[in-house]
């Protein structure tokens, strides 16, 4: 394998066989617990699931991970081998759904909050636009513009180390955040402009009220 660290790192890791000889041999456990459909514990997962992390990448494109979050349940099981996923109004860059046109590999992660445990679920996705799947997930009145149909490959339960040693849900565990720059400080920064931030921070927080869907 290339090694891309640019000379800067002495130690880097290139090949399946190295990383196999440091870390040992898979346990078994891990491989047998991954399925090929959602079964009745995979489908209660996501009906309790307000927040998932979707990654894709496409072609030329670079590799993406978006968040995606809604009331509990509003990822719809179809059936075993089908997941619907409502798309609402964002900021239009489309990055997930641009690499599903190029690529239709897709890859989830689903939360349940308090929960330690997440699902991942691997699959092809497609982008579809029948007016009778978007209107039964309609939420306040609007009805979303696609849904993104997942045809599930893989789906396996991730074990509770990452929340446990993140504190997610703890909050005696969360950082202290007030010396954190607000987001409108930060897309000021970013993209040079010269709004203040405090006016960018009050459109994001009225387009929160209004703006949800």
């Amino acid at each position: 394998m290339e090694d891309r660290s640019n000379g800067r790192f002495r130690d880097v890791v290139t090949s399946a066989e190295e990383l196999r000889e440091i870390v040992g041999e898979i346990y078994s456990g891990a491989v047998t617990k991954v399925i090929d459909h959602l079964d009745e514990f995979c489908a209660g997962f996501i009906s309790h699931a307000p927040f998932f992390v979707i990654g894709s990448g496409g072609g030329d494109r670079d590799v993406d991970v978006s968040p995606k979050g809604d009331p509990a349940g509003f990822v719809r099981v179809l059936d075993e081998k089908t997941l619907a996923i409502p798309d609402r109004p964002g900021n239009a860059r489309m990055d997930t759904f641009m690499n599903v046109l190029a690529n239709p590999k897709v890859s989830l992660i689903f939360l349940v909050p308090g929960r330690k445990d997440t699902l991942r679920v691997i699959g092809t996705a497609q982008i579809v636009r029948d007016a009778n799947l978007r209107q039964s997930m309609a939420e306040r009145g609007k009805v979303p513009d696609f849904v993104m149909v997942v045809q599930v490959e893989r789906a396996f339960f991730h074990c509770a180390k990452c929340m446990v040693r993140s504190s997610l849900w703890d909050p005696k565990g969360w950082p202290d955040r007030s010396a954190m720059p607000s987001l409108g400080a930060a897309l000021v920064s970013h993209s040079k402009s010269k709004t203040p931030a405090e006016e960018v921070d009050a459109y994001l927080e009225e387009d929160e009220r209004e703006g949800l869907y």
